[in-house]
């Protein structure tokens, strides 16, 4: 069992269940994600529970293949130990650096304009697989990560039990001790998935991948949303801000005379009306897919439209336009 993916609740139960103190997974953990260790030895526990968790547990991380540094923004493709491919993102902002991990090899959502939408699902990252994206942006580039965007390849609530133990690892106090606030999962709109989520006892923060302000562009692009209406998506985003204190982000990236006309911006504004969400407005990185960035002057046209509705909305800086940062762009290139 890779160790990596072992929430220290899980670690104290494998201590109980070789006869020793369930303290001793807190230790783990600090000696994991604290010190850095690659070695059970390291710990410094007795010769015979060390046998014994070298026979039971292993550390396994991805390889990195290829990295590429824009300053802004850093882009690893790793190999898992399969041989399969994933990729991952981390943007420096100005309150820390932000790593986007993904949860699939692949994607089934099949939105248009995603390049990670023309990669077939091939399996689900396990909660290990995801940790170690973190770990080996810490190791190969030294970053100290502030924050977490699940929103990398794939659907995460496609693969729920998996970002569960992610996002309970990452957070942990002994483990690498991001935040919850600092934490946000991304969903294309899986309803069920989205009230499940506003159950956890420890709550993060919730994204909503949007992108279009009607049923009918949206099913267009987002087929997803022939499953689960706008109206749906959002009667859930509501329930889990309720449920949780935390104020919804709704995810719209701009796509040049698809969903960025000021008709568009008026929609959205008449959609969300007294609502409290946010909007972050998200410049498209173009692949070959035949979407197109929209121009500035559209963007500042849009923001203004929502602003002057009342409309909570912000513009992500744009990160790694020179380093194939679309979701996906660099494994596909690569294979």
């Amino acid at each position: 069992m890779n160790v990596y993916g072992m929430t220290q609740h899980a670690l104290e139960l494998y201590f109980e269940g070789i006869g020793e103190n369930p303290f001793k997974a807190g230790l783990v953990y600090d000696g994991i994600y604290k010190k850095g260790i690659r070695a059970f030895a390291e710990l410094g526990f007795a010769d015979r529970i060390t046998q014994q968790m070298e026979r039971d547990l292993k550390f396994v991380l991805p390889e990195v293949v290829e990295s590429s540094d824009g300053g802004d923004a850093a882009k690893l493709l790793l190999r898992l130990e399969d041989g399969e491919y994933v990729e991952t993102v981390l943007m420096r902002q100005k309150f820390g650096d932000v790593l986007c991990v993904s949860t699939q090899v692949g994607c089934n959502m099949g939105c248009a304009f995603c390049q990670s939408g023309r990669l077939k699902k091939r399996r689900d990252l396990s909660a290990g697989e995801i940790v170690g994206q973190v770990m080996s942006v810490k190791r190969s580039i030294g970053s100290e990560i502030g924050g977490v965007s699940v929103m990398g390849i794939g659907e995460p609530f496609d693969n729920f039990g998996a970002v569960k133990d992610f996002c309970e690892i990452v957070s942990a106090d002994k483990g690498l001790a991001v935040g919850r606030r600092h934490i946000t999962v991304s969903t294309c709109g899986i309803v069920p998935k989205i009230y499940e989520y506003a159950a956890f006892p420890s709550s993060y923060n919730l994204a909503i991948s949007l992108h279009a302000p009607n049923d009918e562009l949206r099913s267009r692009i987002m087929p997803v949303n022939k499953a689960y209406s706008l109206s749906e998506v959002l009667s859930a985003a509501e329930h889990f801000s309720e449920k949780t204190g935390r104020r919804v982000t709704l995810e719209y990236v701009m796509l040049g005379g698809v969903n960025d006309r000021p008709e568009h911006a008026e929609q959205l504004a008449r959609l969300i009306g007294s609502r409290s969400f946010y909007v972050n407005i998200i410049p498209y990185n173009p692949t070959d897919n035949g979407f197109k960035k929209s121009a500035p002057e559209d963007i500042a046209i849009f923001y203004d439209i929502l602003k002057k509705n009342g409309v909570v909305v912000t513009r992500r800086r744009e990160f790694g336009a020179g380093l194939k940062a679309a979701c996906g762009q660099l494994r596909a290139d690569y294979l």
